[in-house]
């Protein structure tokens, strides 16, 4: 299982998987029937941008709870 193989590894065991769909190109359907939950969408720009130019295409954010109490082990 994947949270017990990333523990083994990097010692810190994962929660909350993410991951990141572009809109213009995918529809994201394989997430959502593998029960993915997606909450909003990026606003185009990228992790550098200073100048807030939204040059990047725009994506659909992607969650997948790996623990029942996910929230809860976030927030500690």
């Amino acid at each position: 299982m994947l949270p017990d193989r990333w523990e083994e590894r990097y010692r810190y065991r994962p929660s909350l998987l993410e991951t990141f769909v572009e809109k213009q190109r995918f529809t994201g359907a394989s997430y959502k029937a593998a029960n993915w939950v997606c909450v909003g969408q990026t606003q185009g720009r990228g992790k550098w941008d200073r100048k807030k130019a939204c040059d990047k295409p725009v994506k659909t954010i992607w969650l997948y709870p790996l623990e029942r109490r996910f929230r809860e082990v976030l927030c500690r």
